[in-house]
């Protein structure tokens, strides 16, 4: 009996028709490289001070003696405090010249009347919009940490919605989403409305990515779908989170940068007639007149003659039965052998999540110039999933995903030690590590693919993808961790990153090795190592090595 891939394979690998939807595809997940990290900017802290009302008649020398100076290696004027207005008025009265005065004994109070913020960078961020500082600092990592909220409930629904309704609906339905809500967003009255929108963003980030994935897995032939899942998609990401700061750059107030990466969207309404849905959907669905239809003007555009009758009703009932899910997430915990490997793997995917998000965030806390700092970060992750891509073809998975994340551990515990003059070696550092962290991020795709058994692998997958997007909550704390300590957040990603770098060794190693197909097949392992699995099935694995990789998002 003919599986699905035999029966459409008349369509050929990657003609005319192929090439423009890993084209189009690709295009489609480029909002979502800066749609994520657009907090970058949006949420940045201007440098600011309490507020001083003018009609207190102070004269220019005392105005600036107003707010106390923080002593320590690197002294500065405080932030959210100011000497007491009423203390300060008399003193100006009595000593004409405020350098008469010792300062040291007059009490201080918090800024009461706002702060005032430098408009030197930016004319305003969501902070300099809500006050978040001083006391409600806090809430401006929680503004971030909302949307990964919304990436997480994407994460669990967006599978379901895309097998409920298909692939196209909701791939378009998502941008539309993310477009509406960006857009809405600049009208947000309060932080609190702010957050709500950013939480819906963030469902409809992740589900764009996820249905786009998927349609391009089904769509695409084996060969271009290895490309299309490890390069495409990826590179895709990665050129919209390059666009982010030439954006910030010219656009340096916050609701019109919002709106300015909204209209991007727009930019994809002509795609719905070019983008059709997945024939394999369609038939699981009993819809397959409206397959056949499609795969036959899918041949007629690679300039091959379709058959007259492409599925028999034997084929279409054989097909539907083997996408029956026969298994539950208990699998995944019931026995020894994938119960260790998931824990394990569950561990890696936070663990590397963390450190890929905390690493994109903490831009604004490198020395030098933000926007060509987050320039940096996003193109250097081209040549990281380039590289990942080479060396997931020919070495060792726990040599190359172990030795990305101890690189990156290593460069990023060094960090500290750097003299303070020499800034660019600790930028060059960062960028170090977010390279070998972004790579790990890529690997770890492919490895959990290949650990799990046929029978239970998308399921695997995504309870470690929920895992990883749980996690990214944390991430902007990581980065807040930075304005309070400039070490601290390279100090807890590297020492992860050493962490998981060891732990994947705790893993089987699948290169070269066979897919495990059955339940029966992952109980042969020993002490994580694969055995009892005949040779036979080395066939098997060359066949289906990337077939059913994972989507990043």
């Amino acid at each position: 009996m003919r599986d699905y891939e035999e029966i459409v394979a008349f369509l050929g690998e990657y003609g005319p028709f192929q090439k423009l939807i890993f084209l189009l595809l690709s295009f489609s997940v480029f909002p979502n490289g800066f749609t994520g990290l657009s907090i970058i900017f949006v949420g940045d802290v201007p440098d600011h001070r309490c507020s001083i009302p003018a009609n207190l008649n102070l004269s220019e020398a005392w105005m600036n003696r107003t707010i106390p100076l923080v002593p320590g290696d690197d002294p500065h004027y405080s932030k959210c405090s100011r000497y007491r207005l009423d203390v300060i008025v008399n003193l100006s009265e009595t000593f004409p010249d405020p350098d008469l005065v010792n300062m040291s004994g007059v009490e201080q109070e918090p800024c009461l009347d706002g702060w005032e913020y430098s408009r030197e960078q930016y004319i305003s961020t969501i902070v300099s919009e809500w006050d978040l500082v001083c006391n409600d600092d806090w809430k401006s990592p929680l503004s971030m940490s909302m949307f990964f909220i919304g990436v997480v409930t994407g994460s669990f629904i967006s599978g379901q919605l895309s097998d409920r309704f298909g692939r196209k609906i909701i791939l378009f339905g998502t941008m539309a989403v993310q477009c509406v809500f960006s857009i809405l967003q600049i009208f947000s009255p309060s932080w609190e409305i702010f957050c709500l929108f950013n939480f819906l963003i963030g469902f409809g980030h992740i589900s764009n990515y996820v249905a786009a994935f998927v349609l391009g897995s089904e769509l695409l032939g084996r060969s271009p779908r290895i490309m299309f899942s490890t390069l495409g998609v990826c590179i895709s990401y990665a050129l919209g989170y390059m666009l982010l700061p030439l954006f910030a750059y010219f656009i340096r107030s916050w609701q019109m940068l919002i709106f300015s990466l909204s209209l991007f969207s727009l930019l994809y309404i002509p795609l719905w007639w070019f983008i059709p849905e997945s024939p394999r959907w369609l038939i699981l669905n009993g819809r397959s007149k409206e397959a056949e239809e499609i795969l036959k003007n899918i041949a007629k555009k690679n300039g091959i003659m379709a058959p007259n009758v492409i599925f028999s009703d034997l084929e279409l009932e054989e097909i539907k039965i083997k996408r029956t899910q026969t298994h539950t997430i208990i699998h995944l915990v019931k026995m020894k052998n994938i119960q260790r490997i998931t824990i394990i793997s569950t561990l890696l995917w936070m663990i590397i999540s963390v450190g890929y998000f905390g690493l994109s965030l903490n831009t604004p806390n490198l020395h030098g110039n933000n926007y060509l700092n987050c320039f940096f970060s996003a193109a250097i992750e081209v040549p990281a999933y380039t590289a990942s891509w080479l060396f997931l073809q020919r070495l060792p998975r726990r040599v190359t995903l172990s030795g990305s994340l101890l690189l990156a551990g290593a460069v990023l515990l060094l960090i500290q030690f750097i003299h303070s003059g020499i800034s660019k070696l600790t930028t060059v550092l960062v960028m170090t590590g977010k390279f070998a962290t972004t790579c790990g991020f890529s690997m770890i795709y492919v490895y959990t693919t290949e650990l799990y058994p046929t029978a239970v692998r998308n399921m695997g997958f995504g309870v470690n993808s929920m895992a990883s997007r749980i996690s990214s909550i944390l991430s902007p704390y990581i980065f807040y961790l930075g304005i309070h300590h400039e070490f601290l957040p390279y100090n807890i990603i590297g020492s992860l990153a050493i962490l998981s770098g060891i732990l994947v060794f705790l893993l089987p190693e699948t290169f070269s090795r066979p897919l495990p197909d059955t339940i029966e097949q992952m109980q042969n392992i020993k002490r994580f190592r694969f055995r009892g699995v005949s040779k036979n099935h080395f066939s098997i694995y060359k066949k289906k090595k990337f077939e059913d990789c994972g989507q990043r998002m």
